[in-house]
């Protein structure tokens, strides 16, 4: 059986953009992870994986997400220096393990891992990429399993914080979550938000593209003016940001849902380039274009309808 480094490596292959970039292993010894505070109890880590936040406070330091196993010491290190004591819990905004890789590592040092409950389900068995010429994703470790899952949610009272961990309908993935620091007026998104770029609907792990514009309409119609966002990629977003990005994906899918009503196949609907005007913006992320309209034309013509 292929290690989970090499279906790391061939995941990321797959589901990147066509590019020579996109055909190297990663090399996580060159990885730097760079701290954004936020707030003085709060803050936000980017590397390799998704975006990582770090609450710090009394209680000890609480952790969502974090990125791929081998960054495990470097992303302890920039946690101590925020604050120096063991990571509690770590809240896991969904299954792909560029945000669940450390689990094993913190979880061994005596973290809660904490997620939503079919996040446990999908890493206890092996994953199979469909889409992804039967992509055999093998099943995580026991020890990097949540051990405290939840159906719709569960609030943490923690470093004098109120951290509302909240499912939303399936979007990336079945089982991803929100998570709200109130006193901090900050959410982080999960991959149900990437910024600047197409999101990746994971049909094989449960996602919708029209989950993902319920999940920015949830966040619009709850967050302040003011409120400050952590997708789960790119860089650290406002609410305009999360309204142009819901914005491109409500035209997006009305494209793609007009082209499977044309009674085209969805190969010449492909080639007459539906996005090209907004590839400049949006098509430099995980997917290259054609990758993105696969998946949600794919999404959009499964019973039953959404």
């Amino acid at each position: 059986m292929r290690s989970r480094g090499v279906i790391l490596f061939l995941l990321m292959a797959a589901f990147s953009a066509s590019s020579t970039k996109a055909a190297e292993a990663p090399d996580f010894a060159k990885v730097q992870i760079v701290t954004t505070r936020l707030t003085p109890g709060l803050a936000m880590l980017v590397g390799s994986g998704g975006n990582i936040a770090v609450s710090t406070g009394a209680n000890g330091p609480i952790i969502v997400d974090d990125q791929f196993a081998p960054l495990a010491p470097k992303i302890k290190a920039a946690i101590k220096v925020l604050q120096d004591a063991p990571v509690r819990f770590v809240i896991n905004t969904h299954h792909h393990f560029d945000h669940v890789g450390g689990n094993q590592a913190f979880a061994s040092a005596g973290a809660i891992i904490v997620a939503h409950d079919n996040v446990r389900k999908r890493m206890s068995v092996e994953q199979i990429l469909k889409l992804q010429n039967e992509l055999r994703i093998p099943a995580a470790a026991p020890e990097a399993l949540p051990v405290l899952t939840f159906a719709d949610g569960v609030t943490l009272h923690w470093n004098d914080e109120t951290i509302r961990i909240e499912h939303v309908p399936p979007a990336h993935t079945d089982g991803d979550a929100h998570v709200w620091f109130e006193r901090a007026n900050v959410v982080h998104m999960g991959d149900t938000f990437v910024n600047g770029f197409y999101p990746l609907v994971d049909v094989d792990g449960g996602g919708h593209v029209d989950g993902f514009i319920d999940s920015a309409n949830r966040v619009l119609a709850r967050a302040k003016p003011d409120t400050r966002i952590i997708p789960g990629h790119g860089p650290l977003a406002t609410l305009a940001d999360l309204k142009k990005f819901r914005d491109m994906l409500v035209d997006v899918r009305k494209r793609i849902a007009t082209g499977i009503a044309s009674g085209k196949s969805m190969d010449a609907f492909i080639a007459a380039k539906p996005l090209a005007d907004l590839d400049a913006e949006w098509g430099h992320g995980f997917l290259t274009t054609n990758q993105t309209i696969m998946l949600m034309w794919t999404d959009l013509s499964r019973e039953p309808k959404r």
